[in-house]
């Protein structure tokens, strides 16, 4: 179901099991997870889509079959949190292109990516209350940081819809596109024609800015080849090359 590609320094994830909606099976949160560890460190940017229905969330039939394994709850629970915990972690600036369908695990998913870009037609839901069942705490967190805890609790309590235009208004996505893959693409060629090391502190910032170690990294930066690069592109008036 994981299919992944690289072209100039771009990474593709690509969830790929159409006929069930991108619903994710606990083999597949595996799948997911290795494929973010092993990225190769060339790549300086990732875009995770799922075609015309980014994700349905977890397979509901293999949900069902929780209920009378207490033994599988764990293990159902800590793959989706690896594969999801590591797309947060990523090192590189990663961008969620949504089309169709987001919902359940599948809006867990696409917060934990650093930017989102969904299609006009693209329709979000978180559903574990109309289910019965809970939210992985951390997503909970990770949604309310998102969208702030009125629309987190609005959609977590009612587990109902909401359009692409709404979720662009609350903050839920940061941009609409017709072709989201396409427009994510384009985002990533940009960002990997910057100096990568750099764009991987600023990512580091973002995503810890308590981080003691920060103010050292930043003065370190003022010492590398990339900057003399940088500093010479702009002289000349030329596009940077950064190894």
């Amino acid at each position: 179901m994981i299919a992944l590609s690289i072209t100039d320094h771009i990474a593709v994830l690509t969830l790929n099991r159409p006929a069930a909606r991108n619903a994710m099976r606990i083999a597949d949160w595996d799948d997911l997870a290795a494929a973010i560890r092993d990225l190769s460190p060339v790549v300086r940017a990732l875009v995770l889509h799922g075609g015309d229905s980014f994700c349905a969330g977890a397979d509901l039939r293999e949900l069902e079959t929780l209920r009378d394994d207490p033994a599988m709850r764990p293990r159902f629970r800590l793959a989706m949190a690896s594969a999801i915990e590591g797309l947060a972690a990523c090192p590189v600036p990663v961008i969620a292109a949504i089309g169709g369908g987001c919902y359940g695990a599948g809006v867990a998913l696409a917060i934990a990516a650093d930017m989102r870009i969904a299609s006009p037609d693209a329709v979000f839901a978180t559903t574990p209350a109309r289910l019965g069942i809970g939210y992985p705490a951390t997503d909970v967190a990770r949604l309310a940081q998102r969208v702030g805890q009125g629309n987190a609790a609005r959609m977590l309590f009612a587990a109902q819809p909401i359009a692409a235009a709404e979720a662009l208004r609350i903050g839920l996505v940061e941009q609409l596109a017709d072709d989201p893959l396409a427009a994510a693409q384009s985002l990533c060629r940009t960002i990997a024609a910057n100096a990568p090391a750099a764009v991987r502190l600023l990512k580091r910032v973002l995503r810890h800015p308590a981080d003691p170690g920060h103010d050292a990294a930043f003065d370190a930066r003022f010492g590398t080849a990339a900057f003399a690069e940088g500093l010479a592109a702009f002289a000349r008036k030329r596009k940077p090359d950064f190894p």
